[in-house]
């Protein structure tokens, strides 16, 4: 169109010009602002609408700890009912007999480098209505306020793992939500592994109502907030008539470890089970797996497990690397006791078993001290006065002691 008249002078359209709502998301292309539009400091939290940045993407959003199985401070491969990799407990009530190993067979691709490994090494054909195992870690409750348990505004929960068996069909997860002064509520839910000898991702969402019930949502299903037990997962590999209850429902009481549908995994020699990548977060999906540093992954697991031995090194008399302290006599050159500091405050004061460090007579339970000419080995003891902070030793009134060789464990598990 042509002008009439002089033509208008050209001018720079400014924000002034452009009145409120004008421009909208739909009037603008895609692709149409791009991040050197934005100037630096335009974005300020206040702008950031509640809910933009979800749970997944927040810091430690994985309510497991070690669920790539990649610390094992304990050992890499244990036979008895217990302690296994950081974090885990292998529950096992049956006739069978398991070997539970830290191994290196992980799904491809994925970031891993290590699982936890089942292996049935004496089989229980028939299990009993009595009986059960699986693989199971306890939680803190204090660590689960955010989860608004006990109100109505309790969090869904997506739980996410990698899993390989020998063996294929129905296995459960059980989840607990202990009592801590109100009432126990367990569900255990199904998943399926499909084929055999192959990693499969299985995810398995948990409502506040599973089951159409209200338990958990009402002030009895409320997680205990102290450093005891509030939660915990059980990987289900056998259970019998007394443990059975309906898939994903919410039931009061105690021991609802799967449904009648699970598998019986150590019917067979030929049977191992593998899984990696365990991740419990809030929400109905399952985000990507959160790998954290070796060192924050090792210090979470402290709190719960640590050692003075070498991370190599599984307890044992006579280690060849120990903690060594130079000690000030008391009084009239004796020595009562000595103080080692753990490495980070422990959940709870921990159980402490000793080790010698060989200089002298072996011993579990002794300190090895020098007396300026001789090593001697002393039976200890832990002190009342010792703490979650420190533990406090006593060899009893040694004269002429001016240093101590020795190693422990300790343990604060919450299973314990």
């Amino acid at each position: 169109m042509a002008y009439i008249g002089k033509t208008p002078a050209s001018a720079a359209l400014t924000s002034g010009d452009i009145s409120d709502g004008i421009i909208t998301s739909a009037k603008i292309a895609n692709g149409g602002v791009e991040t050197v539009d934005i100037a630096d400091s335009n974005i300020t939290a206040a702008k950031i609408a509640s809910g933009v940045i979800p749970s997944a993407s927040k810091p430690f959003k994985n309510i497991i700890i070690n669920g790539d199985m990649s610390i094992a401070q304990r050992g890499t491969s244990f036979t008895s009912n217990g302690y296994g990799l950081d974090r885990f407990v292998f529950d096992e009530n049956s006739d069978a007999a398991v070997t539970v190993t830290q191994d290196s067979d992980v799904p491809s691709g994925q970031g891993f480098t290590k699982s936890l490994k089942v292996d049935v090494t004496t089989a229980d054909t028939s299990i009993a209505a009595n009986q059960s195992c699986g693989v199971t870690q306890y939680i803190e409750g204090q660590n689960l306020q955010y989860l608004k348990y006990g109100t109505s505004s309790a969090e869904n929960l997506t739980l996410s793992f990698w899993v390989k068996s020998v063996k294929t069909g129905i296995y459960c997860v059980r989840f607990v939500k202990e009592s801590g002064g109100q009432t126990r509520y367990e569900t255990p839910i199904e998943y399926t592994v499909s084929q055999a000898n192959t990693w499969e991702k299985k995810t398995i969402t948990l409502s506040p109502t599973a089951g159409s019930t209200t338990l958990i949502t009402n002030s009895a299903g409320a997680i205990v907030n102290s450093n005891v037990s509030g939660f915990r997962i059980m990987f289900t590999l056998a259970a019998g008539s007394n443990f059975h209850a309906t898939n994903n429902t919410w039931v009061a009481g105690s021991d609802k470890f799967s449904t009648s549908n699970q598998v019986n995994f150590v019917d067979s020699t030929s049977n191992n089970f593998y899984i990696t990548g365990i991740q419990l977060e809030v929400g109905t999906a399952a985000s990507d797996f959160e790998f954290l540093p070796v060192d924050v992954n090792t210090t979470r697991c402290f709190r719960y497990y640590q050692k003075t031995f070498e991370y190599s090194q599984a307890p044992v008399d006579n280690a060849q690397k120990f903690e060594y302290h130079s000690i000030t006599p008391f009084s009239a050159g004796n020595m009562a006791g000595l103080i080692s500091y753990y490495s980070v405050e422990m959940r709870a004061t921990p159980t402490v078993t000793v080790y010698t460090s060989g200089q002298s007579a072996n011993g579990t339970g002794k300190i090895s001290f020098y007396q300026g000419s001789a090593w001697l080995n002393a039976a200890v003891t832990v002190q009342s006065g010792s703490t979650t902070k420190s533990v406090h030793l006593t060899g009893g009134s040694l004269s002429n002691i001016v240093l101590a060789q020795f190693n422990y464990e300790a343990s604060a598990e919450l299973w314990l």
